[in-house]
């Protein structure tokens, strides 16, 4: 069993635990059961489209070969777009996201500290720098540890996410989904431009193009709140 392989069950574990024992709702967010069980089977599905299907393009557009890729970002993208679609067609309103976000944050933290310490084979490493953060994956070359730069980012927001769970429970049931999809995209958007992908348009890869998609994403829906 490989090291990332373990640190993935490890976020997987915990995060499990977060949304089981610790945040969750008093009661459901869709109050009809057949209708949950619909709205998290086209989760499910988002996700693992958006992770295996984005993650090979990506993969594919910088390497030119077509191996297996899995992303983060695309099942994110893709578990968003098939539930809002599935949202549209049920009639729900509001946000039904926001007890995952303590959850994924910390998911995420620590998952990247696996993508770390996979290495050169996992491909999540960095561009080559002089600076002082630069690290050595095996092969003589300093590479900005992007893995632990987001590893930081996303377990500074699951400390604001527990805090605003805590502060308003209302407010936080409301806004705190798009705030994460927000700033998860922005500081991913960050990291792209210290990492070795190809870019396919504009000067952005093709990650960096979902992240944008998800920062409108993101502000339509807070200011659609706000009002």
């Amino acid at each position: 069993m490989t090291i990332h392989l373990l640190f993935d069950l490890l976020s997987y574990s915990v995060a499990f635990l977060i949304s089981w024992k610790w945040i969750r709702p008093s009661s459901p967010t869709i109050a009809d059961e057949t209708v949950a069980y619909g709205y998290y089977t086209v989760l499910l599905i988002g996700f693992f489209i958006g992770a295996f299907g984005l993650g090979t393009l990506n993969a594919y557009y910088s390497t030119h070969t077509m191996v297996i890729g899995k992303s983060v970002l695309g099942a994110l993208f893709g578990g968003i777009v098939a539930t809002e679609v599935f949202k549209y067609f049920m009639g729900i309103r509001g946000s039904t996201g926001a007890y995952f976000v303590p959850s994924l944050s910390i998911g995420i933290a620590i998952g990247r500290i696996g993508c770390y310490m996979a290495g050169l084979d996992d491909y999540t490493y960095g561009i080559a720098t002089t600076s002082i953060f630069g690290h050595d994956f095996g092969d003589g070359v300093l590479r900005h540890p992007v893995q632990l730069y987001e590893s930081g980012a996303m377990g500074l927001f699951f400390l604001y996410s527990v805090s605003a769970y805590y502060h308003n429970q209302d407010q936080f049931e409301a806004t705190i989904f798009y705030q994460f999809v927000g700033y998860y995209a922005l500081q991913r958007f960050i990291w792209e431009f210290l990492k070795p992908y190809a870019t396919i348009g504009w000067g952005f890869t093709l990650f960096q193009w979902l992240c944008v998609l998800l920062m409108l994403y993101a502000l339509i829906f807070c200011v659609r709140k706000r009002r």
